[in-house]
């Protein structure tokens, strides 16, 4: 297990105990003797928010009740990305829950009010389980790297089945997703969002090779544009699995859009493949884990969508993974890759 937090910010936990106490009581008007404990951040995950894990217990007629929390602070000093849509995800997951289309933990509150904590804030139900955490790799250390075969087959079999089911839910309950003029949804949606990402991102880190990249994926157009809602971080990496490497939920709906579908799986190749496929860094292929043909192939079996063009939406997907790098590498103050080196990523070289 990694001991690593990487949240983009932290703050005394008492301070915040006492905070989200004081708050609770406005929530839950027939509650007394409320206790805010064992707050933690989460390890190995969690960079664009700060997300703390907490535990509440109270007295409500005569009953002592317990709840698992976790509090999501919508970010300031720093954003990864141009669009931050905080509220946004809360309804997602609100319309996923409600609707039970993708597994995702229960949203309980949503507050605008910035004077509590500093920024605006929601709280979810907390979730017992285990994640693939990327900080360190989970290829290379931790619980899936050292499980069977067999247990990661089952893992990505139900991973794959998740990724999926967001394209189960109807566009019609997902309305306030809605983009601007010219990109209300579909293709053009999720090119606008990465299209002035990438001019945000060139504001501070100059790369040429992003410009030509742009020319190049608008020169190649892909004919399959299915509709479909976008997940924006769709990887393993954001589901939390129980024992039995059964999905029990799907996270970080940060950068939902109603983009098309094809936008999620081509994440989801992309990063198996440089987490834990055959192009792994450091060698680090997990063996069980399913090949990009049969992430594929379930993934059309279950939705009925096609995935022609896939490669298309892959070469997007490391387009936005380069602006995304970038960004953070200029947060950090180091740089993620050299000029030559994102050009080769991006096909312009």
């Amino acid at each position: 297990m990694s001991d690593v937090i990487v949240a983009p910010a932290t703050r005394d936990l008492g301070e915040l105990a006492r905070d989200l106490s004081n708050w609770l009581a406005t929530k839950m008007p027939g509650a007394s003797d409320i206790v805010v404990d064992n707050l933690t951040y989460p390890r190995g995950a969690g960079q664009s928010h700060e997300t703390i894990l907490f535990d509440a217990k109270w007295n409500q007629d005569g009953e002592e009740r317990a709840q698992g929390c976790v509090v999501r602070i919508k970010p300031s000093s720093f954003t990864v990305f141009v669009d931050t849509l905080f509220e946004e995800q809360y309804k997602v997951m609100q319309v996923l829950h409600e609707g039970s289309y993708v597994k995702v933990a229960k949203p309980l509150w949503f507050e605008e009010d910035s004077s509590i904590l500093g920024n605006p804030f929601f709280v979810m139900e907390k979730v017992q389980g285990r994640v693939p955490v990327s900080i360190p790799p989970y290829a290379r250390e931790g619980w899936l790297s050292e499980s069977t075969p067999q247990q990661r087959r089952k893992l990505w079999e139900n991973a794959v089945v998740q990724l999926a089911a967001v394209q189960s839910v109807p566009l019609g309950k997902l309305g306030f997703l809605k983009g601007p003029p010219g990109a209300e949804s579909g293709l053009a949606q999720e090119w606008d969002k990465y299209e002035r990402g990438a001019a945000w991102v060139q504001e501070h880190v100059g790369s040429p090779a992003l410009a030509r990249s742009l020319e190049r994926l608008k020169s190649l157009w892909p004919e399959n544009r299915p509709e479909g809602l976008v997940w924006g971080d769709a990887r393993i990496g954001n589901m939390m699995f129980d024992d039995d490497f059964e999905v029990v939920a799907v996270m970080d709906w940060e950068q939902p859009s109603l983009g098309g579908a094809l936008h999620d799986l081509a994440w989801f190749l992309v990063l198996s493949e440089i987490m834990h496929g055959r192009n792994a860094q450091n060698g680090a292929y997990l063996e069980g884990m399913g090949t990009r043909e049969e992430t594929i192939a379930r993934w059309e079996e279950i939705t009925g969508k096609s995935a022609a063009d896939i490669e298309w939406y892959e070469d997007f997907t490391h387009f936005k993974m380069t602006c995304t790098g970038l960004r953070m590498g200029h947060w950090r103050g180091k740089q993620m890759m050299d000029e030559a080196a994102i050009a080769r990523r991006l096909k312009v070289d």
